[in-house]
């Protein structure tokens, strides 16, 4: 966004200049100025240190160290250029490097940075004011480190870079510095570009909700691979269905009845389950697949009097599939304790879905 000077009745355009016109350093100088006065990119946040490296085998600098008030760890890279360069990529090989700092390395850091007599309590002492902490044990550093990315202008490669890693669940924030010449001075806008001010709290709770929602995923994925894995040992004794499956960390587990196209599976929701036959011949073969069906569907009431219950026939029309299924009471939300009682009726109606559909499928000529 452009500058204007008010001058009496009208709007002056304030003339941009670039860091390079104007002989400001990149380090010398735009990092010494953020360096004293950090809040001009956010009143949370304490610069801990400059320059900082203390890690072995590389010989990389992270341009300012910060940290914010709820203890996250935040790396500042500048860059000049009217692009940003690769600064995202660098920027999380720092993130990544700083990620398992811990409240006594943080101290050790700061106090190499502030220097002087007793530069250790006096670093503890103001890092824990800042935190709002009377001692180091009332908190710890945050697993999230944050990245803040100062540049003159940023590629639409790296923006889109940025907003792809923020939708991953980073948090990665652009700051675009415009130099501008009035007069015998240099000003320089200072703007957030990514994300939008506006949109910040916003895209921070979607994140948060996004994670939430990654981690109730992740916790089912680990219950279904237990599940399965026992039910797979439990069934090997009664049917072949599955016997030659591994685990599954999805909430269904598919089997072979001997015959392609046709997958047994068992399926599971939150409070309850079922066995079922799904039939799918395959790309093209979508005519093959409804008329597989519907020679079974002719074969209806002496299909589900060899399974012993009704089965729910549903031809999927809108999909390239088809499916017959019996419900099983009992799902994922089961508790555990229970699982072995789950288990022993879902391989029970499998047993029963095997043999009631083996011979009719085996026959079919379509």
């Amino acid at each position: 966004m452009p500058l204007y000077r008010i001058t009496g009745q009208t709007l002056e355009r304030v003339a941009e200049t670039t860091f390079a016109a104007e002989s400001i350093r990149e380090r010398g100088d735009i990092q010494r100025l953020l360096r004293a006065d950090i809040t001009v990119l956010s009143p949370d946040l304490m610069v801990v240190a400059e320059e900082f490296g203390d890690w072995a085998d590389s010989q990389r600098r992270i341009d300012l160290l910060c940290v914010d008030k709820d203890a996250n760890l935040v790396v500042v890279e500048l860059k000049r250029t009217e692009d940003g360069g690769h600064m995202e990529l660098q920027a999380i090989r720092y993130a990544a490097m700083v990620s398992s700092m811990t409240f006594e390395r943080l101290v050790a850091a700061h106090a190499r940075y502030i220097g002087g007599i007793e530069a250790v309590p006096r670093a503890e002492a103001a890092l824990l004011d800042f935190l709002d902490w009377e001692t180091p044990s009332d908190g710890a550093l945050s697993d999230t480190v944050r990245i803040v990315l100062l540049s003159a202008d940023f590629s639409t490669e790296l923006t889109t870079a940025v907003m792809w890693l923020n939708k991953r669940g980073l948090d990665v924030s652009c700051f675009r510095l415009k130099p501008h010449r009035l007069g015998a001075d240099v000003l320089i806008d200072i703007q957030q570009i990514i994300p939008l001010p506006e949109a910040a709290e916003y895209e921070v709770k979607v994140r948060a909700q996004r994670q939430e929602a990654e981690r109730a995923v992740s916790a089912r994925g680990a219950i279904f691979e237990r599940f399965w894995s026992q039910l797979i040992d439990r069934s090997r004794s009664r049917t072949g269905v599955v016997a030659n499956r591994s685990t599954s960390r999805d909430h269904w587990l598919t089997g072979s009845i001997g015959k392609a196209g046709f997958q047994p599976t068992f399926t599971m929701k939150q409070h309850d389950s079922r066995v079922e036959m799904y039939i799918d011949l395959g790309k093209g073969g979508e005519q093959r697949t409804k008329a597989s069906f519907q020679a079974l569907y002719d074969q209806k009431e002496a299909i589900e009097r060899e399974y012993g219950a009704k089965l729910e026939w549903q031809p999927l029309p809108e999909k390239r599939g088809c499916r017959i299924y019996g419900f099983v009471d009992g799902g994922w939300k089961t508790p555990e304790d229970e699982w072995p009682d789950l288990q022993s009726r879902l391989i029970d109606a499998m047993v029963q879905l095997e043999r009631a559909f083996r011979t009719p499928v085996g026959l079919l000529t379509v």
